[in-house]
């Protein structure tokens, strides 16, 4: 090759050389973020003391890196992110991982204190670390809420899902998911910390990034593509950023409902508790995204607004876990399904708060109690080779209701498909078909008076047909939910497991309203303007803040 054919050409220099085994499957390859406290190499991680605070508070920042100094900026973030700070000349200090950190958390030192200032807007701030060495640079973004004053609450407060941003946080390589040298048959982590750093991907996104659910359907005779995966492969991103995290769920939404003059105050999950009096100032509480793990007391929380006259609109998928904060909220349990054998409450008196599955028969509180329908009964739509060849919207069955004011629908019509809005887990419910009409089957315990509006099929089925270069992100899931829906799992139980559906509902609760599309990508529909998905959210936000 002559030098001039060479011009331009990658090079060693360009690139690092990584070796990898034959038959190396990212796939099923878990990649993660850690420090690694080489001198050479140029990290910085921050973890935050708490996740929301007071304006007057202080934040007391905590940070692993090889470089002398870093700077925080902080930003209140939206769809104009407003500047609010920008901490310079940060002594730093690298600072390794104890044993069970991502239980018992980093306890890195303190590197720099904040105090918010008095008159700082409500909101969701991001911090991002920033550091250089031998003239490369890095960032890492973390998140805190800021709470509203007491006396300046807006008509709508958006409440994120923290509990599941946690649960999908892999940094360090453990999660509820994933876990490596685990001991007692784990291979997840039952408990995970508050105190560590937030995965590449949760806070923050470059647009354009892949979601969960795919607009590119999958072609015939083709194996099943992961694009979020090759994404965050490829760039050095969390293999679980599409799952959850602000970036890929509450930001869109808070981003389009700024730009429709929405005045929308943001906390976390946890607020609810925290603060007794808190929903009771909001005329709508909306949820949005992949919302999967709640506390009873959240629970408990959101169905007493409900019932004193409050509204809720829920854009969201997966209602599934429930959980407990312990140490003051720093550390969030999940046994899942060993919850029988490992959690401490179980065969107690208190054995109803069993971090485990709501439908489990000891818990006894089904989500369909609450939000109107059952994540047993969907899940996968859009994503994989689960439905992935779907309308990847929502069929309308009633278009006369009025949160369609407006779209001028007729029965059988598909709402957000161009956007992809029915994915990647949704939620749905047993039903049958009354002259064309769905309604809950006799077995689901839905709110009475309750109306399905719309509705699509999912799968929990991913088939492998050994097609050369074919590898499976989920599988087979029908086991697992033959178990939780009929409590065997025979062959008729699994064949009826591999079919599911997701739904929008809507229902009185109390004295309150609640409409309920169980999706987690109903912001795609949002953030890509599709018209229906836009009209559609607005009519339930504008009903909502007039009653």
């Amino acid at each position: 090759m002559s030098e001039d054919m060479n011009a331009g050409s990658p090079g060693e220099d360009l690139f690092e050389f990584v070796p990898r085994r034959q038959g190396f499957d990212g796939v099923k390859t878990l990649y993660y973020e850690t420090v690694f406290q080489d001198p050479t190499h140029l990290e910085v991680f921050t973890y935050t003391d708490r996740m929301s605070y007071r304006p007057g508070d202080t934040v007391r920042f905590h940070t692993s890196t090889t470089a002398e100094r870093f700077d925080i900026s902080i930003v209140r973030d939206g769809l104009s992110p407003l500047k609010i700070a920008h901490l310079k000349g940060i002594s730093g200090e690298s600072v390794g991982l104890r044993e069970d950190f991502f239980e018992r958390g980093c306890d890195w030192p303190e590197s720099q204190s904040w105090q918010i200032p008095l008159d700082a807007p409500a909101g969701f701030y991001i911090a991002t670390s920033q550091a250089s060495l031998g003239g490369k640079s890095q960032e890492q973004e973390h998140g805190f809420f800021v709470l509203p004053h007491k006396n300046k609450a807006k008509a709508i407060l958006l409440v994120a899902a923290t509990g599941t941003w946690r649960a999908y946080n892999d940094w360090g390589g453990y999660s509820h998911y994933v876990g490596h040298h685990l001991t007692d048959g784990w291979h997840l982590a039952p408990k995970v910390t508050l105190h560590r750093p937030w995965a590449r991907g949760f806070m923050w996104l470059p647009p354009g990034a892949p979601r969960k659910a795919t607009r590119q359907q999958t072609p015939m005779e083709s194996p099943p593509r992961y694009f979020y995966d090759e994404f965050a492969y490829s760039r050095g991103f969390s293999k679980f950023y599409a799952s959850a995290g602000w970036a890929s769920y509450e930001r869109p939404f808070l981003c389009w409902a700024e730009a429709q003059g929405l005045a929308v105050d943001v906390v976390s999950q946890g607020d609810m508790v925290d603060d007794p009096d808190l929903l009771a100032a909001y005329k709508c509480v909306v949820f949005v995204g992949h919302d999967e793990y709640w506390t009873w007391e959240m629970r408990e929380a959101i169905e007493q607004y409900m019932d004193s006259g409050g509204n809720v609109a829920r854009f969201a998928g997966n209602f599934g876990w429930q959980i407990r904060l312990e140490d003051n909220g720093i550390t969030q349990v999940c046994y899942k399904d060993r919850a029988f054998e490992k959690d401490p409450l179980a065969g107690t008196k208190d054995e109803r708060r069993l971090a485990t599955d709501w439908w489990d028969p000891r818990v006894g509180w089904p989500g369909e109690q609450t939000f109107g329908l059952n994540t047993h009964f969907g899940l996968f739509a859009g994503v994989g080779g689960m439905a992935a060849r779907g309308l990847g919207g929502f069929t309308v069955y009633d278009p006369n209701h009025w949160a369609f004011e407006g779209l001028y629908l007729g029965y059988g019509d598909v709402i957000g498909s161009e956007a992809q809005i029915f994915g990647y887990e949704v939620d749905g419910l047993d039903y049958e078909l009354i002259d064309g009409i769905p309604r809950p089957s006799a077995r689901m315990k839905t709110p009475e008076g309750l109306q399905i509006l719309a509705m699509g099929l999912a799968s929990n089925l991913e088939l492998a047909h050994g097609r050369k270069g074919e590898s499976l992100y989920w599988g087979d899931e029908t086991t697992a939910f033959a178990l939780k829906r009929y409590g065997v799992a025979t062959d008729a139980a699994r064949d009826a497991a591999a079919r599911g559906c997701g739904m929008v509902v809507a229902f009185q609760k109390g004295r309150g309203s609640v409409f309920h599309a169980g999706t987690c990508e109903w912001v795609a529909g949002l953030q890509q303007g599709d018209p229906a998905t836009c009209r559609i959210t607005r009519n339930v936000l504008d009903r909502f803040t007039s009653l």
